[in-house]
């Protein structure tokens, strides 16, 4: 059975399956823009969110190790989905899918910043990636991000799957998920 923090049910907040949380972010990482979604979950103002580090939510809960891979990757202008417990202000915490895309200047072409599209992440996801992440933390915590990098490396190879695969296998039942990330995308004017 999973630990305490990760199914306490009374902490948990219940996103709204049909709407996004959408902000954006300079390549720092610093938040430019924000919905008034993202705004109501996470707990913090607008005045609070614009310019600061979009890790203001990051729950501790999460593997370092993830947010690692996605820099990486978003410095090598790939696109990356993963399934993120945040925190919000009043240590509250919110299972989302989120789609990491680069943003790019509509003249220059240059990378300018990223978007982040989220949705509730589906349960059966958060029940696959809560073990997974559970014990990326534990090697973490003993002996490094590196090690805890090599573990889900061959997690992935035991799988069989890329990471973009098995992100897409836990969470896009019958492609509705990202259909709706894509969907949202398409919409986002900034």
């Amino acid at each position: 059975m999973y630990e305490q923090y990760y199914i306490d049910k009374e902490k948990e907040i219940k996103l709204d399956d049909m709407k996004p949380i959408l902000s954006r972010t300079d390549l720092k990482g610093n938040i430019r823009y924000c919905n008034t979604y993202f705004q109501e979950i996470s707990g913090y103002s607008e005045k609070e969110l614009l310019g600061a580090e979009h890790n203001i939510i990051r729950h501790p809960d999460m593997p370092k190790i993830i947010f690692k891979l996605m820099w990486e990757r978003l410095k090598k202008q790939q696109n990356i989905l993963a399934v993120v417990k945040n925190k919000s202000k009043d240590g509250r915490y919110y299972w989302v899918t989120t789609l990491f895309e680069i943003k790019y200047h509509p003249i220059h072409k240059t990378a300018e910043g990223y978007l982040a599209i989220r949705k509730a992440a589906p349960h059966n996801a958060v029940e696959m990636i809560t073990p997974l992440y559970k014990k990326l933390l534990e090697i973490e915590d003993a002996r490094g991000i590196k090690e805890s990098e090599l573990y889900l490396r061959e997690f992935l190879e035991k799988e069989k799957k890329t990471y973009d695969q098995y992100m897409e296998e836990i969470v896009n039942h019958e492609g509705v998920v990202m259909k709706f990330l894509h969907g949202m995308k398409k919409m986002f004017i900034y």
